[in-house]
């Protein structure tokens, strides 16, 4: 889930996120499959099947739970071909979603994502009517602590980055997608270690839910969404306060 102050946001969700573990290995295998199906094996001529990779290593997935889904991926080991699609839609407070999908169905996929936004109150558009909303940027999370602000800073300034945004617990060192993997491998030369790297849906603007009512419900939309085994990534434009988030966790 990424959405305003997100890492804030899913702090407070911790116990919710630990539980999901299990389904995160199987989204991010999946993920690591389809990078490699499509780029190759090799990580570091790969760049999508490293930031893979980076992010299943920050959630301390096996490593053997990563060579496998990497030997699926090339064909040494049998699977499923997916199909990587996204939809889109309002949520509950006109909040916009964009929900990232891997499927192998999608018949199966578009009907389930169009269930959970009717249950939650909100509804499922066209493709178009909400991703004007959100700007394609590389993004890497780095924790506080593992490197000075102002270094960090010049390093990624320095390496063609946009901006270093100081969201709470972390910094997130935004690109260009074109200029990701560019900054995120001279961020590495230079020691930095990453929470997670990938290529996100950033919104341009974002609508405030202080409305506990409606920040369950959309709460609950995103939680269905995230637990649903074709969905890699929900991306919305919310802003909850930090007290009412960790109220209603």
């Amino acid at each position: 889930m990424s959405g305003h102050s997100k890492w804030a946001n899913t702090k407070h969700r911790k116990g919710a996120q630990d539980a999901k573990r299990g389904k995160m290995f199987t989204k991010l295998a999946k993920e690591i499959a389809v990078a490699a199906r499509m780029g190759g094996g090799d990580p570091e001529a790969n760049p999508r099947l490293r930031a893979g990779i980076i992010s299943a290593r920050a959630v301390n997935m096996p490593k053997d739970n990563i060579d496998r889904a990497i030997k699926k991926g090339v064909g040494g080991l049998e699977g499923a071909n997916y199909e990587e699609i996204t939809y889109e839609g309002y949520g509950p407070g006109g909040v916009a979603v964009l929900v990232d999908c891997l499927t192998d169905n999608r018949n199966r996929t578009v009907g389930e994502v169009r269930f959970f936004f009717g249950k939650s109150g909100g509804n499922m558009g066209e493709t178009g009517c909400v991703s004007y909303m959100f700007d394609k940027k590389g993004s890497m999370v780095v924790e506080k602590g593992v490197m000075d602000e102002e270094k960090l800073l010049e390093l990624a300034l320095e390496a063609g980055a946009e901006d270093v945004v100081d969201d709470g617990d972390i910094f997130e060192v935004l690109t260009a997608p074109e200029d990701f993997n560019t900054v995120r491998e001279a961020l590495e030369k230079a020691g930095v270690s990453f929470v997670e790297a990938s290529i996100s849906m950033i919104p341009k603007n974002t609508v405030e839910v202080a409305e506990e009512k409606t920040a369950i419900s959309l709460m609950k939309l995103i939680d269905n969404l995230e637990d649903f085994d074709d969905v890699q990534k929900v991306h919305a434009n919310f802003d909850i306060p930090d007290a009412l988030m960790e109220k209603i966790s």
